[in-house]
C-alpha cells in the first residue's frame, strides 16, 4: 500500500512538471477502469477514446489540484472523466429535458432475468437508450449519483433526473423481456 501510494506521488509530481512518463505511467494505469466508463456514456469505442484521451489532458492540465486529503487518485480522475463524458454528450446532441417527475416509478425486473444478461449485453442495451437517458441512468444506477447531483451536472432538474430514470428503466425492462422471449422461441 505505502509502494503505491509513493508510486501514485511520484506520477503526480512528475505530471505537475509536463513530464511524458509520468503522464503515459498514469494513463496506462487507470486506463482501463477509465475506458470502460466512456464507453456507457458514448455511443462508440471511437467516441470512448476521444472523450478518454479529453479526460486525460484535463487530468494532466489541473492535477496539482488534486487534493489527497478529499479523496483518492481514481476518484478524483473519475470525476474528471465524467465531466468530460457529459461535455461530449452536451455538444454532440443537445439534452431534452423531457418531463417532470417528482418521484420515479420503480419498475422491476426479475433478478433470474438480470442474472442471464452479460455485462455486454446490458451495456449494449443502455447504449440503445435515448442520450439523455442513458447518462442519467449511468449517473444513478452504475456511479452512484443522486437525482440532486445529477441534476447539477447536467444542467437539469431533479424531477428531470428521475423522469430520465424511469424511462431508462421502463425501457431496459422492455428490452430485456424481448430477449428473453427471443431466447425461449429458440
Amino acid at each position: 500500500m505505502e509502494q503505491e501510494t509513493e508510486q501514485i506521488d511520484h506520477w503526480i509530481k512528475g505530471c505537475i512538471k509536463n513530464d511524458r512518463r509520468a503522464q503515459e505511467a498514469l494513463y496506462k494505469a487507470y486506463y482501463r477502469a477509465m475506458i470502460s466508463l466512456c464507453l456507457r456514456y458514448t455511443g462508440s469505442s471511437e467516441d470512448a477514446v476521444e472523450v478518454l484521451n479529453s479526460g486525460f489532458f484535463k487530468v494532466f492540465k489541473n492535477i496539482q489540484q488534486y487534493d489527497s486529503k478529499k479523496g483518492s487518485l481514481y476518484t478524483w480522475i473519475r470525476v474528471v472523466v465524467i465531466n468530460s463524458c457529459l461535455d461530449f454528450i452536451r455538444q454532440k446532441e443537445k439534452i431534452e429535458s423531457g418531463e417532470e417527475l417528482e418521484e420515479g416509478t420503480e419498475v422491476a425486473i426479475p433478478p433470474g432475468v438480470v442474472e442471464k444478461i452479460d455485462a455486454d449485453e446490458l451495456l449494449s442495451m443502455i447504449r440503445k437508450l435515448p442520450p439523455a437517458t442513458a447518462v442519467v441512468f449511468n449517473l444513478y444506477a452504475v456511479e452512484g449519483f443522486s437525482h440532486k447531483e445529477i441534476a447539477a451536472m447536467m444542467r437539469i432538474s431533479e424531477g428531470t433526473s428521475k423522469w430520465h430514470l424511469s424511462e431508462g428503466r421502463k425501457k431496459l425492462q422492455s428490452m430485456i423481456q424481448l430477449e428473453n422471449i427471443h431466447e425461449r422461441e429458440i
